[in-house]
C-alpha cells in the first residue's frame, strides 16, 4: 500500500510538471505581450529564470521606450547571471547601464556588470586575462561610486582576484624551481615579492627564494661558492626577521648547518692553498 502511494505520488508530480511545461509552451507562442510579460515575472520570482530569460528576450523590443521596460531590462540582464551565462550578463548590465543612466538600480545594473565579469575569471592555473578586466571593471565602479551600498562587496571580489593573481605569479616563480633553473627561480621570486608586497604567499616565496640560492651555492664552482653561501644565509635571515616562527624553520636550521659546514670547509681550503 505504501509503495503504491508513493508511485502515484510520482506519477501525480509528473502530470503536475507536464502541464507546468504545457502551460509555459503555450505562453511562449503566444503574441500577447501583456501576458508574457506577467508570465515572465511569475517565472522570475519563483526563480525559474530560463524560462524567464526567453518571455523576457520576447517582449524585450516591444516594450523598448516604454514605463516597464526598465525593469524588464533589467530583470532581463539579471536572469542571464541567474543562470551563469555571464559572457551576456555582462554586456545586458551595461546596455542597461548606458540605457538608463538615472535609474534607481544605476548603481546595482554596474556593480553587477562587474560582478559578471568577476564570474568569468578562471582559477589561477589558466590565463587571467579575464581576472584583469575583472578588477579593472570592479575598480571603475568603485572610483565612481565609493559610498555606493555594493562598494563592500566589489572590494572583497577584488582582493579575492588579487590573491588568484598572487597564486598564479607565485605558481611560475616555483615552477623555476622544480626544473632546476635556479638562477631563474631567483629573479622570479624578486620580482613576485617586489610586485606583491603584502602578499599571503611572502613566506613561501622568501623560502623558495633561499632554497633556489641554496642549492645553487652547493653546487658552484669553488670560486663563486663562498659568495653565495653568504647570499643565501642572508636571504634565510631575512626570512626568520619576517616570521620567526616560519612552519619551514626546521629545514632552514639544517641548510644553515650545511652551509656554516661549508663554509668552514672552504677557508680551511684557502688558507691551506695559501
Amino acid at each position: 500500500m505504501f509503495l503504491k502511494t508513493i508511485k502515484l505520488t510520482v506519477v501525480f508530480a509528473l502530470f503536475l510538471s507536464f502541464l507546468s511545461c504545457s502551460d509555459y509552451q503555450k505562453v511562449l507562442n503566444n503574441s500577447d505581450n501583456n501576458l508574457k510579460y506577467r508570465a515572465a515575472e511569475e517565472y522570475y520570482k519563483s526563480g525559474s529564470y530560463k524560462k524567464a530569460n526567453r518571455l523576457f528576450e520576447q517582449i524585450v523590443p516591444s516594450y523598448r521606450g516604454k514605463p516597464q521596460a526598465q525593469r524588464i531590462i533589467f530583470f532581463y540582464a539579471n536572469t542571464y547571471f541567474q543562470i551563469k551565462d555571464y559572457n551576456l550578463a555582462a554586456y545586458q548590465f551595461e546596455s542597461f547601464v548606458k540605457s538608463y543612466p538615472k535609474s534607481d538600480r544605476l548603481q546595482e545594473a554596474y556593480f553587477m556588470s562587474a560582478k559578471s565579469y568577476y564570474m568569468l575569471s578562471p582559477r589561477s592555473s589558466l590565463d587571467q586575462q579575464d581576472t584583469y578586466k575583472a578588477i579593472d571593471k570592479l575598480q571603475i565602479f568603485l572610483d565612481n561610486y565609493p559610498e555606493s551600498e555594493f562598494s563592500d562587496d566589489a572590494n572583497t571580489l577584488i582582493a579575492e582576484l588579487q590573491v588568484k593573481l598572487e597564486r598564479k605569479s607565485f605558481e611560475i616563480s616555483k615552477k623555476y624551481y622544480t626544473i632546476r633553473d635556479y638562477k631563474a627561480s631567483m629573479n622570479s621570486f624578486d620580482n613576485f615579492i617586489s610586485d606583491f608586497p603584502g602578499t599571503q604567499f611572502k613566506e613561501e616565496a622568501l623560502y623558495y627564494k633561499f632554497l633556489s640560492n641554496f642549492e645553487l651555492a652547493i653546487n658552484s664552482i669553488f670560486t663563486l661558492k663562498k659568495e653565495r653561501l653568504v647570499e643565501a644565509q642572508e636571504i634565510g635571515n631575512t626570512l626568520l626577521r619576517y616570521f620567526p616562527e616560519s612552519i619551514f624553520l626546521k629545514d632552514i636550521d639544517r641548510k644553515f648547518k650545511n652551509i656554516e659546514k661549508e663554509l668552514t670547509l672552504i677557508d680551511q681550503l684557502t688558507t691551506n692553498t695559501k
